[in-house]
């Protein structure tokens, strides 16, 4: 199954993010190498949201990831939402 995580963020989310950057980077890096993170990145013009796709019998690694994330934690992500994704087409 898939579960999209959604983050809601700052204003002033690309200045906010820098300092902790690298952890969140290692954080998804570590994600994927345990083939939980598929696919993640930042919504683009505007830069105003975020959206990770997560592998998993359930939305526990989803909620892991953003519970364990330095955004969340120091308020870079204002909100953030888990949502099952049904795929229809892709592996």
């Amino acid at each position: 199954m898939h579960y999209l995580l959604f983050y809601d963020v700052a204003p002033d989310y690309l200045e906010r993010r820098q300092p902790f950057r690298k952890a969140h980077l290692e954080l998804a890096h570590q994600a994927v190498a345990r083939g939980e993170l598929v696919l993640g990145g930042a919504l683009a013009n505007p830069a105003d949201g975020v959206v990770l796709l997560f592998r998993g019998s359930s939305p526990a690694v989803a909620e892991a990831f953003a519970a364990a994330d330095p955004y969340v934690a120091h308020g870079v992500v204002t909100r953030w939402r888990i949502r099952e994704w049904t795929t229809v087409v892709g592996a």
